[in-house]
C-alpha cells in the first residue's frame, strides 16, 4: 500500500475519532481546554478595569485598627452610613451575617441577667442602616444536603420572566439558602447570593446568574447589583432549545452557557479594581468624590479570612473582585461567551485542518513541512486569541490542537517507518556513546540530547537498614541473592512507573534520579512520591516475608535536588550514562542521615523547593553540615501523605514540635527540652529523643554564638 494510501486512511480515522470525541463527549478534556484559555487570559495580561466599581476592602490594615473579625455589626453599620453619606450610588455587601453579634451590649446584658431597656443592639442597627441605605445584602446557597433541613427563603424583589420555559430547567437548583439574621433579612430591600462555583480544577472561570430554589429563579450579587442601578425591575430569562441562551435586564443582554452562567472576562489579576481600606471610610477618611455613583463591594483580601479564589489569573484572588469582574462585565457588555453556532463551527475546522496537515506530511522536505506546521499551529491558537478578546467567541482551541498534533505526530511517525535508514542512521550514531535503552526513548521523543550537560535533577539513594545483619543471619547466598531480588524489583518497578532512572545498584543500595536524559515535569515530586509508595510496598513486602519466616527489610532513602553533570561516562569500551556531582554527594549523605533521626525518607531544602503537591506530611528535622560540605543544609521527613501517614504527627503535634525546633534554634535549651520530652511522651520517637540528649549537652555545655547548625564529623 502506498504510503500517501495509508496517510489518508489515518487522517480519516483520527479525524472521525475527533468529531466523535468532540460531538458526543464534548465534555471530557474541558479540564485541559479550560486551561489553554486560562493560558489565552494570561497572554493577553491586563485590561483598564471599570473606575466606577469600588472595593472597599476589609484588609489587614482595617483588622489591625478595628480588631479581629467578625466587627461588631455598628462598625459595618457605620461605613454603610458614610458610604451613603457619601452618595455611593449602590452597594453590595459580600458578607454574611448569620448568627448574633455577641459583643452587642444588649446580647452581653441578656446573658447577664439585666436589664437591656434602651440597651443599643447592634444587630438592630445595622438592620436599620441596611433599611435606609442602597445596600444590596449578600446571602448564600448550599447546593447540596448538607444535613440541615432548608426553611428560610431569600428576599424576592426581581420580577423574573422565562421565555420559552422548557419542563425541565437547566438552571442550577440549590438545597437550601443561608440567610442573613431575621431581623436583617427583613429589613433587606434587595439581596443576591454571592456563591461562585468553582470548575472540577477549582478554578472560579463562571457566575450563575440565577439559581432555582424551591421552584423560583433568585439572581446574583453582581446581577442585582447591576438590576438595581439601571433601575429595571424585571429580568428575562431566554431559553432556546430547552437550554438558557441569555439573560436581560433592559437594554443590557447576558449571553450564558445553557446553565445561566456567565463566564467572567477577567480584567487581570487581583486588585484591577480601585480598593479602599474599610478603616478609612469607618473613620470618614476618604474623598467623598471617589465614592460618589459608584458601584460598591464591601468584602475581604485579607488571607486569615478565607475569601480567596483561584481564578485564570491568580491562586489567590479576592473572592469579592470575582463580583467586580461580573459587575463590569454586564455594565459595560464586555462578554466572553460560547456562541450558538460554535458547535458547527469547530466541527467545520475540524475537518478543514486535518486535510491541511495531511497535505503537510505528503511534502518530502521534512523541515520545511515541520516549519509549515508549527505555523499551522500558530494560527490556530493565534486565531482562537483573537476570537476572544476582539469579538468575544470562545471557541473550542483542544480539539483542533489536539487533532492536527496527533495527526502530525502519527504521520510523521509513518514517515519514519517507511523511510528507515534515516532511523538506522540516528541508531548507529549514537549507538556506541550511550545505552540502547536511551536510544530508543531518544528516538521515540525525537530528541538528541548532548552526551554530556550540567542540567538540574533530583537524585534518590535508598539503603537496607542492618544488611550486614541481615547477611550473617540469613546462613545462605543463594537465600540472601533472593531476598536481595524480592526486594529490588518491586522497588525498581516503583521507580520506572514514576518516570525515574535506575543508575546503580551499590550492593543493597538503589541509586536512581529524575530529569535526565529527558525532561520530567515535577521531577521532585516524582521522586518523593517514589519513595512514600516504597515505603508502603515494603510493609506489604514485610507482611509476605513474615509469613515465611524470612527476614524483614527496612530502608532509609535520601533525596536531593540539585545540578549535577550527566552523560556517558566510563572506559572507551564500556561506559554507561549516569550523572555524577556536589548534589549526588549530598543526595548520598542526606540517606545516611535517615539512621540519625530514624526517619524512612529525609529530602534537603532543595528538592522541598520544588514540591507542587501540597498533600505530603513533612518536618523540618534539623540544619545540618554534613561531611565535606561548607554549606549547611535543612533536611526535612517526609511522613507520608494527609490521612496516611506512618508516624503520628497530628496538629498538637505540630504546633509543639514547631515550637520546641524554634526554642532549640534560638539556643533555649531548657525550653525546648521541656517540650521535647512531652513530645516523646506523647509518642517516644528517635527524633525527640535525639533532641532531648542535644538539649541535655547543650544545658550542660552551654555552646558559644550558637546558629542552630549540626556539625557531622563522619559520614
Amino acid at each position: 500500500m502506498k504510503k500517501s494510501t495509508i496517510l489518508l486512511i489515518t487522517t480519516l480515522s483520527i479525524l472521525l475519532f475527533s468529531l466523535f470525541l468532540l460531538i458526543w463527549h464534548p465534555t471530557l478534556l474541558s479540564q485541559f481546554e479550560n486551561k489553554i484559555n486560562d493560558m489565552m487570559f494570561l497572554a493577553r495580561d491586563q485590561v483598564k478595569a471599570d473606575k466606577n466599581i469600588i472595593i472597599i476592602d476589609i484588609d489587614e490594615k482595617s483588622l489591625k485598627e478595628l480588631g479581629q473579625w467578625p466587627w461588631s455589626r455598628n462598625i459595618i453599620s457605620v461605613i454603610l452610613k458614610n458610604l451613603t453619606k457619601d452618595g455611593a450610588g449602590v452597594i453590595g455587601l459580600d458578607i454574611l451575617f448569620a448568627e448574633p453579634d455577641n459583643s452587642s451590649p444588649k446580647k452581653i446584658l441578656s446573658k447577664l441577667g439585666m436589664e437591656t431597656k434602651n440597651i443599643e443592639d447592634y444587630d438592630k442597627i445595622l438592620a436599620q442602616t441596611i433599611k435606609n441605605t442602597p445596600t444590596i445584602a449578600g446571602y448564600v446557597f448550599s447546593l447540596k444536603n448538607d444535613g440541615i433541613k432548608p426553611k428560610d427563603t431569600p428576599n424576592a424583589n426581581a420580577i423574573i420572566i422565562e421565555k420559552n420555559r422548557p419542563k425541565n430547567s437547566p438552571i442550577i437548583k440549590a438545597y437550601r439558602a443561608i440567610l442573613n439574621l431575621p431581623i436583617i433579612q427583613k429589613s433587606v430591600y434587595s439581596n443576591g447570593y454571592f456563591n461562585t462555583i468553582p470548575d472540577d480544577d477549582g478554578v472560579v472561570r463562571s457566575i450563575p446568574m440565577l439559581i432555582s430554589y424551591h421552584g423560583n429563579l433568585y439572581p446574583s450579587l453582581s446581577l442585582e447589583m447591576a438590576r438595581n442601578a439601571i433601575q429595571e425591575k424585571i429580568i428575562t430569562v431566554n431559553y432556546e432549545n430547552s437550554i438558557v441562551k441569555s439573560i436581560s435586564i433592559g437594554n443590557l443582554n447576558i449571553p450564558t452557557d445553557m446553565y445561566g452562567r456567565m463566564i467572567i472576562n477577567y480584567t487581570g489579576e487581583g486588585r484591577s479594581y480601585r480598593y479602599i481600606s474599610a478603616v478609612d471610610i469607618y473613620n470618614n477618611n476618604i474623598d467623598k468624590s471617589i465614592i460618589k455613583n459608584k458601584f460598591i463591594l464591601i468584602g475581604t483580601s485579607a488571607v486569615g479570612l478565607l475569601d480567596l479564589r483561584s481564578t485564570p489569573f491568580d491562586s489567590a484572588y479576592p473572592g469579592v473582585e470575582v463580583h467586580a469582574n461580573a459587575i463590569d462585565n454586564i455594565i459595560n457588555q464586555n462578554y466572553v461567551s460560547i456562541p450558538p453556532w460554535a458547535d458547527s463551527a469547530n466541527i467545520a475546522s475540524l475537518i478543514l485542518l486535518s486535510m491541511i496537515v495531511f497535505i503537510l506530511l505528503l511534502i518530502p522536505n521534512v523541515f520545511i513541512s515541520i516549519i509549515l506546521f508549527a505555523l499551522l499551529d500558530f494560527a490556530i491558537i493565534y486565531t482562537h486569541y483573537y476570537l476572544i478578546f476582539s469579538k468575544g467567541i470562545i471557541l473550542n482551541t483542544l480539539f483542533p490542537l489536539m487533532s492536527v498534533n496527533l495527526l502530525y505526530f502519527i504521520g510523521t511517525t509513518l514517515n519514519f517507518f517507511f523511510e528507515n535508514r534515516q532511523k538506522n542512521l540516528i541508531k548507529s550514531k549514537f549507538a556506541k556513546k550511550v545505552s540502547p535503552d536511551i536510544v530508543e526513548e531518544l528516538l521515540k521523543n525525537s530528541t538528541m540530547a548532548p552526551l554530556e550537560e550540567e542540567r538540574v535533577v533530583t537524585i534518590f539513594f535508598s539503603d537496607i537498614r542492618g544488611f550486614t545483619n541481615i547477611s550473617e543471619n540469613i546462613g545462605s547466598a543463594k537465600e540472601l541473592i533472593r531476598l536481595l531480588n524480592d526486594y529490588m524489583t518491586p522497588m525498581v518497578d516503583i521507580i520506572i512507573k514514576h518516570k525515574g532512572t535506575v543508575d546503580k545498584f551499590i550492593g543493597d543500595a538503589i541509586m536512581a534520579y529524575w530529569n535526565a536524559p529527558l525532561d520530567i515535569a515535577l521531577h521532585a515530586d516524582m521522586a518523593l512520591e517514589t519513595a512514600i509508595e516504597q515505603i508502603f510496598e515494603l510493609e506489604k513486602l514485610n507482611a509476605q516475608l513474615t509469613k515465611q519466616n524470612r527476614p524483614n527489610i527496612h530502608i532509609g532513602i535520601g533525596i536531593n535536588t540539585g545540578k549535577s553533570v550527566v552523560g556517558e561516562m566510563g572506559s572507551l569500551g564500556r561506559s554507561d550514562y549516569t550523572c555524577i556531582g556536589d548534589s549526588v554527594n549530598l543526595a548520598s549523605r542526606t540517606e545516611e542521615l535517615c539512621k540519625t533521626y530514624g526517619a524512612k525518607i529525609l529530602l534537603t531544602e532543595f528538592t522541598k523547593e520544588l514540591l507542587s503537591n501540597k498533600n505530603y506530611i513533612l518536618r523540618e528535622l534539623d540544619t545540618v553540615r554534613v561531611k565535606g560540605k561548607d554549606k549547611p543544609v535543612i533536611i526535612y521527613e517526609c511522613i507520608g501523605f494527609d490521612g496516611l501517614a506512618w508516624v503520628r504527627f497530628d496538629d498538637d503535634n505540630v504546633i509543639i514540635y514547631q515550637k520546641a525546633i524554634m526554642l532549640y534554634k534560638h539556643a533555649d535549651f531548657k525550653a525546648s527540652l521541656i517540650l521535647f520530652k512531652k513530645l516523646n511522651t506523647q509518642d517516644a520517637q528517635k527524633l525527640y529523643q535525639l533532641y532531648i540528649e542535644r538539649c541535655k549537652h547543650f544545658i550542660k555545655y552551654p555552646p558559644e554564638n550558637f546558629d542552630g547548625i549540626f556539625n557531622f564529623k563522619t559520614k
